[in-house]
């Protein structure tokens, strides 16, 4: 393993440890998940950059398209969480009660 794949494993593991162990607010969880999209981005234009391949070269944009709209649905649920339960913390969240 390369020392650059090594730090984009390295990044995506903390950015999952974070999403793992870090439950108090909904911002928080979709920073750590918006870290893990960044260095899978990263990764995978490294990658394409190094086998040299036109077929590769579409996956750091189609990774990066869906990574946006992620970000925006995870920005859209945090409104419509702070304008109905008053907070983004996860632990006031009741899926039961809808």
């Amino acid at each position: 393993m390369t020392p650059t794949q090594f730090a984009f494993s390295c990044t995506f593991i903390l950015g999952l440890a974070g999403l793992a162990f870090n439950r108090a607010h909904l911002l928080s969880a979709l920073l750590c998940l918006e870290g893990m999209m960044l260095s899978l981005y990263i990764a995978f234009s490294l990658w394409s950059l190094q086998l040299d391949s036109a077929t590769f070269s579409t996956a750091p944009m189609l990774l990066l398209a869906f990574s946006a709209c992620e970000a925006s649905a995870g920005l859209a649920l945090l409104v419509a969480t702070a304008r109905t339960h008053g907070t983004d913390r996860l632990q006031s969240l009741n899926l039961l009660q809808c």
